[in-house]
């Protein structure tokens, strides 16, 4: 049987996982009271749909820093610094008067929650090494997966009982106790990064790299969103913030490919196993985010059903996922994460087939039942993948590893999302039924995540590899006379 996690590790998870809840939910919970938002604050959908855009686009920005943060400052007190930002910036939306001052206060509040995730990565990863990183990730992976699950219930159940304002509201005990639980329980000292492994005084930031690989993938992010809410790339709102977000993206590329220290290391990507981990991450992004968007939608246009209950009718893929977290971890941990990410790819192609025939009679109790697959194969994808990613990796690489990763998945999350919705709302407007509309658009969703075996066959291969080298690295010291 496999080790449990030691103490220190565990009590880190705890705190990582406290403000993963409070950031995470927050990018789901908000989007169920976009209309009330409206009605209440006097203003157009179109503008109101920013509460959400500007909260992206801010998280987008901050995640590259993560890295330079943590070794600069120390992972604690940045932790401490983000969180105590993300409550006082939480309160200020709840106590917004306006649509402009919401989505302002809204901006502060991603530029803060962007740093939580990350920033708990590294510690998390530093202090339990590649060994344990399966069980680490899927610890980390509970609040990531279940978070558009819990999202639109939670959202729907306070929007419908108390006032949009406590959407905002409920962050603040979540991060106090976040906070208390951080000064007890997270490390003192500075993450461990390259300029500290080759004994050198901590690098600068980079600036140059910062000008660049932010704004770029910001821009890259809110071109995506725009391509999903105009349903095609003429628009110059969605054609010209990719082009330039990918220009600006490549610039840094080649800007870091000769840095000492480049905010993010691309560097790493010369690894195969690395490349094919993050190749996973990224098209797992784009399969599950994109279609975890779909059937509250389903639930809502095709069945009539309110946004609360749509968020309970996604239950089960929770529960599959609680379900499949720990043995996918263990199993990451003793088989590697390329073969069990295999396994939990194919297990989402046999969930989603089902939604590919949804009609609008389809039984709940079938939907019910793919959708425990679907949690399964959630489990058994996208964190291995992420587990997988740091096993290559030395203690001094994690922290420029970690935004790359994290940038990787949230990128992917909004191509996949922008995707699938132009494809449901293109087939709506022609005039096909919502039902087949979305059965549809779960086809592609299908064959997203077929895609997604490409790496992940890359990186068990690449696995095996590394396990063929060290029995033949190990084999002549164990043949040796003592």
């Amino acid at each position: 049987m496999a080790k449990q996690l030691p103490p220190d590790v565990r009590r880190i998870a705890i705190v990582v996982i406290v403000g993963a809840v409070m950031s995470i939910l927050d990018t789901t919970i908000v989007n169920v009271a976009l209309q009330t938002l409206r009605d209440d604050l006097g203003t157009s959908l179109s503008t109101i749909q920013w509460v959400s855009t500007g909260y992206l686009l801010a998280l987008a920005t901050a995640i590259p820093l993560t890295g330079w943060a943590a070794e600069r400052f120390g992972p604690r007190r940045v932790w401490m610094s983000v969180v105590t930002a993300f409550v006082a910036t939480s309160a200020l939306c709840g106590l917004a008067w306006s649509a402009e001052s919401l989505i302002a206060f809204r901006v502060l509040q991603g530029f803060a929650g962007g740093m939580i995730m990350p920033i708990g990565m590294i510690t998390l990863a530093q202090a339990a090494g590649p060994e344990r990183m399966g069980r680490v990730m899927s610890v980390v992976g509970v609040p990531m997966l279940l978070a558009p699950v819990l999202g639109p219930v939670i959202g729907g159940a306070i929007v419908e009982s108390l006032s949009w304002r406590w959407i905002f509201f409920v962050n603040l005990p979540v991060g106090i106790v976040g906070l208390l639980l951080a000064r007890r329980l997270l490390p003192h000292g500075r993450a461990e990064g390259r300029a500290a492994a080759a004994g050198e005084p901590t690098s600068k930031l980079d600036w140059r790299g910062l000008a660049l690989v932010s704004p770029g993938v910001a821009a890259i992010v809110f071109g995506i969103s725009e391509y999903g809410d105009h349903r095609t790339l003429a628009t110059p709102l969605a054609w010209v913030p990719l082009v330039l977000g990918t220009l600006a993206v490549a610039a840094f590329v080649v800007h870091a490919l000769h840095a000492r220290y480049p905010l993010v290391d691309v560097g790493l990507f010369r690894s195969a196993g690395f490349s094919a981990a993050a190749g996973t991450v990224f098209l797992t992004g784009v399969a599950l985010f994109g279609s975890m968007i779909l059937l509250p939608l389903y639930y809502q246009l095709a069945r009539g059903e309110s946004p609360l209950v749509a968020g309970l009718l996604l239950a089960p893929q929770g529960l599959g996922a609680a379900l499949g977290m720990n043995l996918g971890g263990r199993a990451t941990d003793r088989f590697g994460g390329g073969r069990v990410v295999i396994v939990g790819l194919l297990l989402l192609l046999l969930g989603t087939a089902v939604f590919t025939r949804l009609g609008p009679d389809t039984s709940y109790w079938l939907i019910g039942a793919a959708l425990v697959v679907r949690g399964l194969g959630l489990a058994g994808s996208m964190m291995p993948a992420m587990a997988a990613a740091y096993a290559t990796l030395q203690r001094s690489e994690v922290p420029r590893a970690t935004p790359a990763l994290n940038v990787l998945q949230r990128v992917g999350g909004a191509i996949g999302a922008a995707l699938l919705i132009v494809i449901v709302q293109n087939r709506i407007v022609a005039g096909t039924p919502p039902a087949e509309a979305f059965a549809h658009a779960f086809t592609y969703a299908l064959v997203l995540t077929g895609v997604a075996l490409i790496p992940a066959l890359l990186l068990a291969r690449a696995e095996a590899r590394t396990r063929r080298a060290a029995r033949a690295a190990t084999a002549p010291a164990a043949m040796a006379p003592t």
